[in-house]
């Protein structure tokens, strides 16, 4: 093992993190900090204080960093529409790169020279975190206790609880049978019965929504203002970005919108079974897309359309640092300078339907686009434009005939 004075660990307070943070004080007789980030997990994270102090624990880092996290990471995503192997958008994914430049920050805070995480040796997340520290403190020892010790069993870290008194609440007879992680953008839920891709998932694990056939019978109505490619207001009503996310969430958890069920790629070579909760984000997802229909060129249009796969896919495998998505960002962001506008949707038991656009930079002008008389545009020049673009395939038919 590499010799480590100090090391900050991303510590959720729960039973495998608690257990690392005495694992790496045993295993490498280090001191250790924990970091506790809110990022809208909806859970009370100041409790991990507490069990970090009873565990000895004297620097302890517990943060607020919901806008952060949805004005700097999840509102640039979305401006590239990302969604990942066409359904999923990227809930999990885009979390990690805030976890650990806030991680490698406090390491610089503190002096630490490590840093440790508690994903484990088959999952996307070890390699989000690691991409993430080695990409920002190219000289940070990075510490993964799953891949590193011989607790390879429910049972042997519940054994190592017990000998060093670690609380194993939450863990209790009843407890969710499903490993699930959960943000301001979504909650994810993997594993136990979810492990069979025919199983239904049962009704009682959703958390976020209600399901589509038991949402209100009569459609809620919303307007979503936009201003240079992001979400600002609500209804009229300017909130901040965690704010106006925490609110799609709660209009489209009512309305039973945002659930998913899908066998996705993992980076690392395995494929993997997931239900998401994500109703903000599939609302916001609809409603940029509109505005941008009216305000995006279309050549720029279809452009972040092609862009778009990949964008996702360094999301997904963990390069929000890397020069390539910056790249990306920088170019996406730039199409987005005219995407201002209002879109309405209709919320009905499980859908979010665009009903409504305008914006005061629109590209849609009714008199091109009428059947009846219009001006600025001469039907006859049609017949030269079409015959252009068709000469390669008549050269092309009349080739195969000589």
């Amino acid at each position: 093992m590499a010799d480590v004075a100090k090391a900050v660990l991303a510590y959720s307070g729960g039973l495998d993190t608690s257990i690392i943070l005495k694992w790496l004080q045993d295993a490498y007789g280090c001191e250790v900090v924990t970091f506790t980030a809110d990022i809208g997990q909806g859970e009370e994270v100041a409790t991990a204080r507490d069990k970090a102090r009873e565990l000895g624990i004297s620097e302890i880092y517990v943060e607020d960093l919901r806008e952060e996290f949805a004005r700097d990471f999840v509102f640039p995503m979305f401006r590239a529409n990302a969604v990942y192997e066409g359904q999923y958008l990227l809930g999990t994914s885009i979390a990690r790169p805030l976890i650990a430049k806030r991680q490698v920050e406090i390491a610089r805070e503190t002096g630490a020279d490590a840093v440790a995480h508690g994903a484990t040796g088959k999952g996307n997340d070890q390699v989000r975190f690691e991409l993430g520290y080695y990409g920002l403190a190219p000289e940070i020892q990075v510490i993964a206790p799953w891949r590193e010790w011989d607790l390879d069993s429910r049972e042997k870290l519940l054994a190592y609880a017990e000998a060093h008194g670690i609380p194993v609440e939450g863990k209790r007879e009843g407890g969710s049978p499903y490993s699930m992680d959960a943000n301001l953008l979504h909650i994810s839920y993997e594993g136990g019965p979810l492990e069979d891709p025919w199983a239904e998932p049962e009704k009682a694990m959703f958390r976020w929504s209600v399901a589509p056939e038991q949402a209100p019978d009569r459609p809620t109505y919303v307007e979503i203002d936009f201003e240079g490619g992001d979400p600002v207001a609500i209804d009229g009503e300017a909130l901040a970005p965690h704010e106006l996310l925490s609110r799609l969430n709660r209009l489209g958890g009512e309305n039973g919108i945002g659930r998913l069920d899908i066998v996705e790629n993992r980076y690392v070579g395995m494929k993997s079974r997931g239900v998401y909760e994500t109703p903000g984000g599939t609302i916001l997802l609809q409603a940029r897309r509109a505005v941008e229909s009216l305000t995006l060129d279309r050549e720029a249009a279809h452009l972040k359309d092609e862009l778009m796969p990949r964008y996702a896919e360094l999301v997904y495998n963990g390069y929000w640092w890397a020069p390539e998505r910056r790249m990306l960002q920088a170019a996406i962001d730039e199409s987005q300078r005219e995407v201002s506008g209002t879109v309405r949707l209709k919320l009905y038991k499980g859908s979010a339907t665009v009903v409504g656009r305008r914006s005061e930079r629109s590209l849609y002008r009714p008199e091109l686009a009428t059947f009846e008389a219009g001006v600025d545009y001469d039907q006859a020049d049609a017949e030269g434009f079409i015959k252009l673009n068709a000469l390669r395939l008549r050269l092309g038919r009349m080739r195969g005939r000589t």
